[in-house]
């Protein structure tokens, strides 16, 4: 059975720092420009609790609920919903809670807020993402502050940021991460068909090129393609957030004391307990990793393991095709595919007869879920 290894780093202090790549709280238009990363890594530690955190993903009756918050000197400054239920009454009842509950959030600078009267169920999940959000925040703290004063995690990897639909299609971003800096990034879904082929031709290279000039998710729209252009920069934020959570998981690994772990509704924020000698050794993952959504032709997939130890110890799908026949092909098959993710403590697992596609989204996904603990 495979394990997944996380290599041992140098300190936390100073992650570059991806967190120095500002996230983008208005994704319709540009934002103030970001910090190079280099100079913070010259400039010296990074502040504690700087930076965005997702929460995890919380299924409601009416769909999913995902909120992120933007950190500043362990202050939250800004808080959104980055999943909603939608559609029908959803839209209008979530265009009047959710604005109502990041100003709460800021306003508290904690969960400890009121549910939105006619807006029970949001509310709840709301509440919950929110909550894991803190946790990581707190975790990501808790690490710089235990690091002491050294060398600056070099991060490097290829990270893949949240599917997000548009009206036009889905689109998913990946970004190659070289000692810190983006050195790629690329669209792995985009709108297709009839002028979305043109359209996405034309703006994706032009996103692309603009994300690795800028070393930040702040970039501006491409003229003609505001929908692509929009659902192409949350991808991105959500790609550098996994990026830094990569940059934590490895700063609080190298001294093997002091690992941040989170609670049990933390998923995602993993960690990894090192040698205690610096440099030597490997370190172990250990925690809940939420892989990307995936979309696939009869409705998302996505997988959520627990690690301990470096092994996987639990898998299953927080998210997964729904209604009419799907209830039953999915109802024998995700069971299989969970099983088969334990047994083989990796993602190369068989698909399941008859459900090819919710097989295919769930093997996307877990890899993606492995990546970010680091296998």
């Amino acid at each position: 059975m495979r394990r997944i290894v996380l290599a041992s780093a140098a300190t936390v202090s100073g992650i570059v720092l991806l967190l120095s790549l500002k996230p983008d709280s208005d994704p319709a238009g540009a934002a103030a420009s970001a910090v190079p990363p280099q100079s913070s890594v010259q400039g010296g530690a990074q502040a504690a609790g700087t930076g965005s955190f997702t929460g995890d993903v919380q299924q409601t009756q009416y769909g999913p609920v995902q909120v992120r918050l933007t950190v500043a000197g362990g202050k939250i400054t800004v808080a959104e919903a980055v999943q909603q239920p939608k559609g029908g009454q959803s839209d209008q009842i979530n265009g009047n809670a959710v604005p109502k509950l990041n100003q709460a959030v800021v306003a508290a600078q904690s969960a400890q807020i009121d549910a939105v009267s006619g807006a029970t169920f949001t509310s709840e999940g709301y509440k919950k993402s929110l909550q894991s959000a803190i946790d990581k925040m707190k975790a990501s703290a808790g690490s710089a502050q235990g690091s002491g004063a050294g060398a600056a995690a070099q991060v490097s990897g290829t990270f893949t940021g949240d599917a997000e639909e548009t009206q036009y299609g889905v689109v998913q971003v990946r970004i190659t991460v070289q000692n810190n800096k983006i050195t790629k990034s690329e669209a792995v879904q985009a709108p297709k068909g009839g002028r979305s082929d043109q359209i996405t031709a034309d703006a994706v290279p032009k996103l692309g090129q603009a994300v690795v000039a800028a070393q930040s998710p702040n970039v501006d729209m491409v003229s003609g393609a505001t929908y692509t252009s929009t659902g192409y920069k949350k991808s991105l934020q959500s790609a550098i957030d996994k990026a830094n959570a990569s940059a934590s998981q490895q700063g609080s690994g190298s001294q093997g004391s002091d690992s941040s772990q989170g609670s049990g509704s933390s998923q995602g924020s993993g960690s990894a307990s090192g040698s205690g000698s610096q440099g030597a050794g490997s370190a172990q993952a250990s925690g809940t990793f939420t892989g990307s959504v995936v979309q696939t032709q009869y409705g998302p997939v996505q997988v959520r393991v627990t690690v301990a130890g470096g092994k996987i110890t639990k898998a299953e799908a927080v998210q997964q095709p729904k209604g009419g026949m799907s209830d039953q092909i999915n109802g024998e098959a995700v069971p299989k595919l969970n099983q088969a993710a334990v047994a083989s403590g990796d993602g190369d697992i068989d698909a399941v007869s008859g459900a090819t596609y919710t097989s295919g989204g769930y093997k996307k996904s877990l890899q993606s879920a492995l990546d970010q603990a680091g296998g």
